[in-house]
């Protein structure tokens, strides 16, 4: 009798042993169960362009995540560092990385953020970036995301000037580089003067390098961009630019570049009032 009261003991002590392992390790992973990942478009960008990324934010606890509302503790924001010596950059942005969210338990959601309205990102370079939240006390980190920050290769260039800005120029080039396999065409511009500015840098899609780029502006503030886009149309784009305001307006396909195409755009160049593109010879961009 004593010897099965000693063996129901020993069971019963064992049973509670594994319970409280069980009860610690539900615990454990309900501190712990927070992933967070980062994405982003692509594995290089143009100086000037928009870094978009999509932060993923993985919920496997009991707790709900609240970031970017007047009672959140919560905190959600990427960390990016030079790849050379591992410097942190300061992060400039006055704003949320993302919109406001509250994520509940067993979840997951993806949200959209811009790395350039956080950091100074205009020096070509590699990039070391990685997202961090925080949550009630404890910090959850998600790998490194390289990416390269590359100023192109220059095609062409053309200033601006504004009648009603004296010393205030524009400057845009057109430049190219290689993305997803394909060759793009990029339109960067900044602004020389009493207040030096660099615009947005623009993605114009595919170029297939038959003949080169041209650009040309128009007294009223219209910029054109002619390339070819792949080998049976042209690719007009179409800017607006202000002394306070640059930004796309519209594109438009031309089938027959060596009519259309080609006249409309000496037509511009001659209503242009004497502004041209600085030009370089054929041969150092093919």
């Amino acid at each position: 009798m004593k010897q099965a009261t000693s063996t129901l003991l020993r069971h019963f002590l064992c049973a509670a042993a594994a319970l409280a392992a069980a009860a610690a390790f539900r615990a454990a992973a309900a501190t712990s169960d927070i992933n967070v990942n980062l994405k982003l478009d692509a594995v290089d960008y143009v100086s000037g362009e928009r870094v978009r990324a999509v932060i993923e934010v993985q919920n496997i606890t009991p707790d709900t995540i609240s970031v970017g509302f007047p009672d959140s503790k919560d905190k959600l924001f990427v960390e990016i560092f030079k790849a050379s010596n591992m410097e942190q950059l300061s992060d400039i942005g006055k704003r949320g990385y993302t919109a406001r969210f509250r994520l509940k338990a067993n979840s997951r959601k993806r949200l959209e953020t811009h790395l350039g309205d956080h950091y100074a990102l205009d020096v070509p370079r590699r990039y070391l970036a990685r997202p961090v939240l925080i949550h009630d006390g404890n910090r959850y980190v998600g790998d490194y995301r390289a990416f390269d920050i590359v100023p192109g290769m220059a095609i062409t260039e053309a200033m601006q000037t504004f009648a009603n800005k004296p010393g205030l120029s524009r400057e845009f080039e057109l430049v190219h580089w290689t993305r997803g396999g394909k060759e793009h065409l990029f339109l960067k511009s900044r602004d020389e003067g009493p207040a030096p500015r660099k615009w947005e840098t623009y993605d114009l899609g595919n170029l297939v390098r038959v003949k080169k780029p041209v650009i040309a502006i128009q007294p009223s503030g219209k910029v054109f961009v002619m390339h070819r886009f792949d080998p049976d149309n042209f690719v007009q784009s179409e800017f607006w630019s202000m002394p306070e305001m640059l930004y796309f307006k519209d594109r438009s396909l031309v089938e027959d570049p060596e009519t259309a195409g080609q006249s409309r755009v000496k037509e511009m160049y001659e209503g242009a009032g004497g502004v041209k593109p600085i030009d370089r010879p054929w041969w150092k961009f093919w």
